[in-house]
């Protein structure tokens, strides 16, 4: 099978279970953002010094990513059987986050983003991943998917914001707390 297949060299793709549909038609734009997420997870994985432990939670989460952006380029009325993001799915992130909760301090303010550069790049998976999801809200009204995929996405989030501190803090980094900057008026800002 060749890469190319210049049949989107006019501006459209093809979902399965047939049709084709503008490249920046709703549903292949959530299908994007759910690829920027799993590569950018992706990233996150190849730099942490030792994928120990999480190698095989972030695996699963790129094989349920590909399941979601599947399950998104197929309509419902598709005669064609793809994976398609259940339950299960969304009870498995919920377990990891409850998981890595329980290894860190309880959050008393924001932090800011950063720390080692897997845990700086799963923040950046993480904004990735709430555009996505606040895409697919949009989304949601022209697209016949019947899918859990919005709360799939919610959950996602909240574990690589987790994920984010329980690597740091494995590192010996400490969360950097966010300090409103006040100026010498009392105003926040400058």
């Amino acid at each position: 099978m060749k890469i190319y297949t210049r049949t989107g060299d006019d501006g459209t793709t093809g979902l399965f279970g047939g049709g084709r549909v503008k490249k920046y038609h709703a549903r292949i734009h959530a299908c994007g953002l759910v690829d920027e997420t799993n590569a950018a997870i992706g990233v996150a994985l190849a730099l942490l010094p030792d994928p120990g432990s999480l190698e095989a939670l972030v695996s699963s989460i790129q094989h349920d990513l590909f399941d979601l952006g599947s399950d998104l380029a197929t309509p419902q009325s598709a005669r064609v059987a793809v994976p398609r993001i259940g339950p299960r799915h969304v009870k498995r992130l919920e377990d990891a986050i409850d998981a890595h909760e329980a290894d860190l301090e309880p959050l008393k303010n924001f932090i800011l983003p950063g720390g080692v550069p897997a845990a700086a790049m799963l923040h950046l998976a993480r904004t990735v991943c709430r555009r996505a999801e606040r895409h697919l809200v949009g989304a949601l009204e022209e697209l016949d998917t019947g899918t859990l995929a919005l709360q799939y996405l919610n959950r996602l989030s909240d574990l690589l914001f987790v994920l984010t501190r329980w690597v740091n803090r494995k590192e010996g980094i400490n969360d950097i707390p966010w300090i409103p900057q006040v100026n010498h008026k009392g105003n926040v800002g400058s």
